[in-house]
Formats: structure tokens, sequence, C-alpha cells
């Protein structure tokens, strides 16, 4: 088990996984939430039999599902994207998403214990809503996760996550781009996230 990243890393280093989700929870986003929860555990128990890329495989369809890749792809380039070709933002959202499962996979690597209380009181903003959770580890502090979420084909979708009610990951992730897209453009950005996919997962 690995540890939790700061808001300015990548939006989606979660590292513990939950034993136990509410998946009783009667609105469509928190079961969304619930749904992902429990294939994590699902894919934390088998770690080690995996390896990181049976992880990556068994994650792929997981990740797909209950993230929105193309919005959190455009909110992390952020307005550089509206000037980029379709082919570039294509190759992005697709470096982006490969990415976005190998750090998953990379990180749940192990189970030990840890387990999700999810709050079954789902926040409206808008057209988004905001599902909370507490990642509890034992001999560790509590981790509140909040996950922004928007229909995307009528499912409701990740397009977000705070961890512990700092700013969004995504703008850390925005941050972090920027000077790569600057000095090289949408092809430098794609070359850095699929070079740290592979690193994740040991090519």
């Amino acid at each position: 088990m690995r540890s939790f990243p700061a808001a300015a890393t990548l939006a989606l280093m979660l590292a513990a996984a939950p034993a136990v989700t509410q998946a009783q929870a009667a609105d469509p986003a928190a079961q969304q939430i619930s749904r992902f929860d429990d294939a994590l555990l699902d894919t934390m128990k088998a770690a080690k039999k995996l390896g990181a890329r049976g992880r990556f495989q068994k994650l792929e369809p997981v990740i797909t599902q209950a993230f929105d890749l193309p919005t959190m792809t455009r909110f992390a380039v952020g307005s550089t994207w509206s000037g980029l070709s379709p082919a570039d933002q294509a190759a992005l959202v697709r470096a982006f998403s490969r990415m976005t499962v190998a750090t998953y996979a990379h990180n749940f690597d192990d189970y030990g214990g840890q387990r999700f209380t999810l709050d079954p009181q789902v926040e409206t903003r808008g057209p988004d809503k905001l599902v909370r959770t507490r990642l509890s580890s034992p001999g560790d502090a509590d981790v509140k996760l909040t996950y922004r979420m928007r229909q995307a084909g009528g499912t409701w979708k990740v397009i977000d996550i705070y961890y512990n009610g700092a700013v969004s990951s995504l703008l850390g992730q925005r941050s972090e781009y920027a000077g790569t897209l600057k000095n090289g453009g949408a092809a430098a950005l794609v070359k850095t996230l699929n070079a740290r996919a592979d690193k994740l997962l040991g090519a």
C-alpha cells in the first residue's frame, strides 16, 4: 500500500482500497462510486497474483466506466485544449487515460484492511453532484475524498477528486502540465504521460 499524494500530484493516485462500501445508497452517483470501490477491492485482494500489468487490464474497464476521462483530460490541459487539433486532443485523451489506469495499477498493489465509508448524503451543485467518502486505513488517519460527478451519456461519472477538502486534483495537474505544453506542445505532454505510465507499470 502506497501513501496518499498531495493535491498537486496526479489526480488519481489513490493509495489504498476500500474494504466495505455502502452499496445500498440510493443516489445513482453514489451507486457509481460504490461499484467502483467494490471493483478496486477485488483488484487489491488479487494484487500480488495479478501483477502491475494484470491489475492494469482488470482496472481499465472499471476506470473507463466510473470516470469521464475525456472531460478530465480537457480540464487538466486547460485553455490550451481549444487550440489543439482533434488528433492532438484524441492522443492526449489516450495518454491521460493510460496514465490514469497505470497509476491505479501501480498504487493498488496490496490490501491491509482499508475501508471506504460512503456518505449517503449527496450534494447537488448545478449540473454536478458531490459524493463524499472516508478512507480508513489501520494505523493511519482517515482521508476524506470528495468525488465531483457529472452525467455523461446518461451515466454519472467522476470529473474531479478533492482530497481532504483541498483544491481540486485537476487544478494541480493543470499546473504540472502547463510547462510541458508551453515548451513542447501536445506531443511533448503525450510523450511525458506515456513515459510515466511505462514507469508505473515497470516497462
